[in-house]
């Protein structure tokens, strides 16, 4: 006799107690289990948690179907975990709400209207004390694996020393080299080279 618990309900089989599918299956329940990977699908996602508590990036998802914006927000709530990514949410946010009032008919019906509304659900994720880097490689990853229906807008914010000024001062330089030997190319045959500094125009003049 098989107990209800090892009874799986599925449509293909009756689920009695003498069935002996229902009976193979209770038991490689009882003795098995489904693997980690698998299991986390019906579990609640794991989280990283945060040690200052800095945001570095808010991520709001938009939708008009409450299905796919839940779908898409625990699905990226899963990738920050596995990027060791601190991360809170999803919070909902007022939701947005658009009406428009059209005449049905330009001839008999032109004084009746017809209403259509339209509504936007909007979900808040955020990144705390994350990596930059790491920031971009999920966010990278969201907009590759992005689910139909979902919007996505990112704001990333990046903590830096305060010897910032000279660090751009030496990019800039790098850049300025790169963009001069691609310059020189279109320098015509039998002209002079690019100067080595950009004079005023009144100087010039």
């Amino acid at each position: 006799m098989v107990s209800d618990e090892n009874v799986v309900r599925d449509p293909e089989f009756k689920t009695t107690a003498h069935n002996p599918r229902a009976e193979r299956l209770g038991a490689f329940g009882e003795n098995n289990r489904l693997p980690r990977s698998v299991q986390a699908i019906y579990l609640r996602p794991l989280r990283r948690k945060a040690e200052y508590g800095l945001p570095v990036c808010n991520l709001q998802l938009r939708s008009y179907s409450v299905r796919n914006v839940e779908f898409f927000a625990d699905f990226a709530i899963r990738a920050a975990y596995y990027l060791n990514l601190p991360v809170s949410g999803p919070v909902p946010l007022p939701r947005i709400t658009e009406r428009w009032t059209v005449p049905r008919s330009n001839f008999v019906n032109k004084k009746s209207q017809e209403n259509f509304e339209r509504i936007t659900l909007r979900r808040l994720i955020q990144i705390k004390d994350g990596n930059p880097q790491s920031v971009q490689v999920w966010l990278a990853f969201l907009r590759k694996h992005a689910f139909y229906g979902v919007g996505m807008k990112a704001n990333v914010w990046e903590h830096d020393s305060l010897d910032v000024g000279q660090k751009m001062d030496k990019s800039a330089s790098e850049v300025n080299d790169i963009l001069r030997s691609d310059l020189e190319n279109f320098v015509g045959r039998g002209s002079r080279s690019l100067p080595e500094t950009a004079e005023p125009t009144a100087e010039r003049s």
